[in-house]
């Protein structure tokens, strides 16, 4: 049986803040775009990466969530404790430069951690942790 990972999904809420994070700052292609009753779905990859893809979802769209847990998922994502994503690159001092210079909100600078990676960390537009993680 063979198995891949074909897309992973966050939630925005600023499809336009979204779509200029993921695709003008960390480079990823557009695959789809698409509006639906007010809403709208994104999906975006790394070029050299065809198979994977993110979709930047509306957060809650799903009909059978209640107010309440819409609040919840608000509130969870204010705090950037809902969804977060893990990214790798070969060069994360670059990275980590391109990605502060473009606003995006600091979590942690470039460090070595005590269980071995290096890595650093933002949170995106919705507040969403993006971890950038140094491929050795």
């Amino acid at each position: 049986m063979e198995i891949t990972i074909h897309s992973a999904f966050l939630p925005h809420t600023d499809p336009d803040a979204s779509l200029a994070f993921y695709r003008d700052t960390l480079g990823f292609e557009v695959r789809n775009d698409i509006g639906y009753d007010g809403m709208r779905w994104i999906t975006v990859g790394p070029a050299n990466q065809p198979g994977m893809s993110i979709v930047l979802e509306p957060p809650a769209a799903d009909p059978g969530i209640t107010d309440n847990e819409r609040i919840t998922i608000e509130e969870m994502m204010a705090k950037g404790t809902y969804a977060g994503l893990l990214l790798a690159t070969t060069d994360l001092d670059s990275t980590f430069q391109r990605v502060e210079a473009s606003g995006a909100e600091v979590i942690q600078e470039p460090i070595k951690q005590a269980y071995g990676v290096r890595d650093c960390a933002f949170r995106d537009p919705a507040g969403n942790m993006i971890r950038i993680q140094e491929l050795r």
